[in-house]
């Protein structure tokens, strides 16, 4: 298997942490951020615990002053947002992955010996996605691509 493997610069990471763990609230946020015309890309929403949890999701670097604008009201503005930029996303995929066990520890192994510092995963049937700091995007692409051509 040869996939297809991507690099999208100027990520920014947004973390939410403690919001309430039901999915109006979940619904309200994207609702706001797509009312602003931003594009959301990786989602990840934790488990809950007790009555709250924790999402995550990227935007681009440009739309990070209007997400500010609006994630600094949340609750009133009793929610603080953890927020990364300057990151890239490295995508890995290919539809023959489906049902394959074992890409998703090839990739992590080859990020890991590229001493990636991952700050999100996302996956799907078919395609990976790790978003790494911008001076880790070029080695982890690198070790990742040479992983894949062996």
């Amino acid at each position: 298997m040869k996939p297809a493997i991507t690099v999208c610069d100027d990520v920014t990471l947004i973390i939410l942490q403690n919001i309430p763990a039901n999915m109006d609230f979940v619904t309200e946020v994207f609702e706001k951020i797509a009312a602003m015309e931003t594009d959301v890309d990786m989602i990840s929403l934790t488990p809950p615990h007790s009555s709250m949890t924790s999402l995550s999701f990227t935007v681009s670097d440009d739309d990070l002053v209007k997400i500010l604008g609006y994630t600094s009201k949340l609750n009133e503005g009793s929610i603080k947002p953890i927020v990364s930029s300057g990151n890239c996303k490295i995508s890995v995929s290919d539809p023959g992955m489906e049902n394959c066990p074992g890409v998703a520890a090839r990739v992590f192994k080859m990020a890991a010996q590229a001493g990636a510092d991952i700050r999100l995963i996302t996956t799907s049937e078919t395609q990976i996605a790790l978003l790494v700091p911008k001076s880790d995007c070029d080695a982890t692409f690198e070790a990742i691509k040479i992983g894949f051509d062996e």
